[in-house]
């Protein structure tokens, strides 16, 4: 079991465990340990103010492990392993939260493949970092300082993407990116100039703590009504690390990841290019996306929720198309990992040849009804040793029976249990939701 890395890496509030100077420090040691002889790691961050002390002792720790360690200044989480892998990297690390409010960060980390570290990489490393944490010496901490930063990581990124779409014009087109003052703030207004078209660039003015704020994916009502707003033809928006990117249509419509996974496995396989006719989703996809593949005589598979749990089904089936519901879109092939702005690209890509719109090429669409709700918890305590949640859940179940799906999760980044019921009767899913969320919030609320 886990203890300080979630489904994407370790996150928590910057400054307190285990993101306190300490600890990073000793995450710098450990991993550096772990990457064998005189290793070179990759750093990069988002634009949260708690970044540049947390590369200073990060760097601190890795260099004390041996590590040479370089740095792409500000900079998507897929942008670090694309480079790690391209440029023989032993690690790439990434200092970041992703949706996550400014106050909190995190540290992710990819192998020298551009994969995320497996379950059991990661337990190994866990297990030098507690072995390290006592032996942390504070002039170290004190005298710490980030690597300087090399600018070519970002052209050379700017690049790959680019090659990804030859020939792609937004001649004609007006549309809306909206950056979430995040990592896509440095590198979304260089990408997007020399695509032509009217593109308006928004919330790409990092203040170091206005990273999500009101604004990027965990708001798609923002850039959905700017399109409206000013009759734009698509919106695109990230979250704070650009590992995900959601849409609008034309007509003010949020286009979330499993619309995206029903456009883009329906042009892969007009090309021919869709491995098994199989597209991996989550736990969290909706049953409506799930109807719609079928109706095209497409095979939709579930993994655990967390883009890295996706691919490794991925891998392992051969598909070559996975995402979330959330927006994290794997094309297996193109990328180790979510990638927003190259799934921003593609999709415009996917529009551009159609030469239809974006809300007619996910009209046939019908999402189930659904509603998350999260509840704050203390503890993760196993859910199925608590009676009046198991009742409750056990209720839901047999009630919706074959009209609804019933998922309760704790957040692999968050200290909340997420319980998500989707079903025909919209009536039937509140109640139950409901019931489940009371219930946890009864035996484990905060």
């Amino acid at each position: 079991m886990k203890k300080l890395f979630g489904t994407d890496g370790i996150r928590g509030i910057a400054g307190e465990s285990p993101l306190d100077a300490p600890t990073i420090y000793a995450i710098g040691i450990a991993l550096a340990h772990h990457l064998g002889a005189s290793p070179r790691v990759l750093l990069g961050m988002d634009t949260r103010e708690s970044g540049k002390w947390i590369a200073a002792t990060l760097t601190a720790g890795l260099t004390a492990g041996g590590a040479s360690v370089e740095s792409a200044g500000i900079i998507t989480t897929p942008a670090v392993a694309y480079l790690t892998s391209k440029h023989g990297f032993s690690a790439g690390v990434v200092i970041s939260a992703s949706h996550n409010p400014w106050l909190d960060n995190g540290i992710k980390v990819f192998g020298s493949d551009g994969y995320k570290l497996p379950d059991a990489t990661e337990i190994a490393i866990e297990e030098e970092i507690f072995r390290q944490l006592d032996a942390v010496p504070t002039a170290a901490l004190q005298q710490a300082t980030p690597p300087p930063v090399n600018e070519a990581d970002r052209e050379d990124y700017i690049r790959f993407l680019l090659a990804a779409v030859p020939g792609l014009s937004l001649d004609g087109k007006r549309i809306v990116v909206d950056c979430a003052n995040g990592a896509a703030s440095n590198v979304a207004p260089q990408l997007f100039a020399g695509l032509g078209g009217e593109v308006a660039i928004t919330h790409a003015s990092p203040t170091g703590r206005n990273i999500n704020e009101k604004c990027g994916a965990l708001h798609p009502d923002v850039v959905a009504a700017e399109v409206k707003r000013c009759q734009a033809s698509l919106g695109i928006t990230f979250d704070g690390d650009a590992d995900r990117a959601l849409f609008s249509d034309h007509n003010g419509n949020v286009v979330n990841g499993d619309a995206v996974l029903l456009l883009a496995a329906r042009d892969l396989q007009a090309q021919g290019l869709l491995a098994n006719s199989t597209v991996v989703a989550t736990t969290m996809s909706n049953m409506g996306l799930e109807a719609a593949l079928k109706r095209s005589g497409i095979r939709m598979l579930r993994a655990n929720v967390g883009d890295k749990y996706v691919l490794e089904q991925m891998l392992a089936t051969g598909a070559a198309l996975g995402g979330e519901q959330s927006g994290h879109i794997i094309f297996n092939g193109r990328s180790t990992t979510g990638d927003g702005l190259l799934t921003a690209l593609l999709v415009l890509d996917m529009v551009h040849r159609s030469g239809k719109s974006l809300a007619d090429l996910v009209s046939d669409l019908k999402v189930f009804p659904q509603v998350i709700v999260n509840v704050k918890v203390r503890e993760k305590k196993p859910l199925d040793t608590i009676p009046t949640v198991v009742a409750a859940i056990a209720a839901a179940e047999k009630e919706l029976a074959d009209s609804g799906r019933v998922v309760i999760r704790y957040s692999g980044t968050e200290a909340l249990a997420r319980v998500m019921i989707e079903a025909e009767s919209e009536p039937l899913m509140r109640h139950h939701a409901d019931s489940i969320a009371n219930a946890i919030r009864s035996e484990l609320g905060a």
